[in-house]
């Protein structure tokens, strides 16, 4: 099969934040499509975790975003083509521990990568990937949509939203010759897949609950996310990678890459369909206090179907079937089943006939 029409064939791409979940899940789908690979990542936080455990060999650069004159040496020396940008403080709870590396991290870090990108003529087109919390959240029944105002409560959201509005500067003031790299922000929902180990969130504390014998203890049962498997967002980086990649300026934006309505549910109900294929888990409310977080936040990707062709591949209970799969079949022999489940995920593609899929 021919994926996004054979573009990321030998093509030098870097990749920030490739020791992270989504990050490690891009490296390995990318090196899958023959791109000639780079990473820019600080060490994992937890043991395991994804990025060692699929033991990839790529060029890995260990350091942090907000070091400038390191990040833009290894931009100059790497000479790449294009550039996925995921590394990121990711955490909203860590966040309000943290604000001072949150803020540095997603607002000046993103700031580096982009001048240092302004600095190399190799690079054509960046993906800076943001988050769905990046809207000024009003707890609206209906979805955010890319012209929606952008804000935020707690230091991580609103550092993400500061983190757009340094990319659409970077694309206003710098990027808008016709030599200029493309620029597009990507915003996706809750993401869910194997591998993920990282602190407060909903299914890596769910695993290690598992592993110790004991119940989840779960901060807000009728929170509503738009929840989607890994997969699905890293789809729609490829895919607008691919169009600025192909000179396609008009791509050179925001974009949301979310769930279909099904996928908007509240953390009771995923863990109640997630039971239906992991039958051991389970879990109980906390009456204790907790930092502010968003009630209910959908996204309207209407942009995203209509103008790239992106839609989703896997439904909800695909997307936690193959979650508890992955997670089961490592704590019961080891195997990592990524790489069969982006297979799974491409074979599903090509049956729905999406485009980024050629026989």
């Amino acid at each position: 099969m021919k994926l996004f029409d054979g573009l990321y064939r030998d093509r030098r791409v870097l990749l920030t934040g490739h020791t992270g979940f989504k990050g490690s899940w891009l490296a390995l789908w990318l090196t899958d499509l023959g791109a000639d690979v780079t990473g820019i990542a600080l060490s994992p936080d937890t043991s395991p975790n994804h990025w060692d455990l699929l033991k990839l060999d790529i060029p890995d650069h260990r350091l942090d975003i907000r070091d400038y004159q390191a990040l833009a040496r290894v931009v100059k020396n790497t000479q790449p083509e294009i550039i996925f940008h995921l590394a990121a403080q990711p955490l909203v709870r860590r966040s309000y521990r943290d604000p001072l590396e949150t803020w540095a991290t997603n607002v000046m870090g993103t700031a580096n990568l982009l001048e240092a990108c302004r600095q190399t003529e190799s690079v054509h087109a960046i993906v800076v990937v943001t988050t769905d919390k990046c809207y000024e959240n009003r707890e609206w029944e209906r979805g955010y949509s890319e012209t929606d105002r952008l804000g935020g409560h707690d230091p991580y959201s609103a550092s993400k939203a500061a983190a757009e509005f340094v990319a659409a500067s970077y694309r206003s003031a710098f990027f808008h010759e016709a030599q200029s790299p493309l620029l597009a922000t990507a915003r996706a929902g809750n993401v869910i897949g194997g591998g993920d180990w990282s602190e407060d969130r909903l299914i890596p504390d769910l695993v290690r609950a598992i592993v110790a014998g004991d119940e989840l203890e779960i901060r807000s049962p009728q929170a509503t996310r738009p929840w989607q498997h890994v997969l699905e967002p890293l789809c729609g980086y490829l895919m607008l990678g691919q169009k600025l990649i192909e000179g396609k300026r008009e791509c050179a934006e925001a974009w949301n890459f979310g769930p279909e309505s099904e996928g908007n549910r509240t953390v009771a109900d995923i863990l109640t369909r997630l039971k239906n294929h992991w039958p051991e888990l389970g879990w109980r409310v906390t009456d204790r206090p907790q930092p502010h977080e968003a009630g209910l936040l959908h996204l309207d990707s209407n942009k995203a179907h209509t103008q790239l062709g992106w839609c989703p591949v896997w439904s909800l209970d695909d997307a936690l079937a193959s979650t508890a799969d992955w997670y089961r079949t490592y704590l019961s022999g080891g195997k990592v089943e990524s790489q069969t489940q982006i297979a799974a995920f491409i074979a599903r593609a090509r049956t729905a006939g999406q485009k980024w899929v050629a026989p």
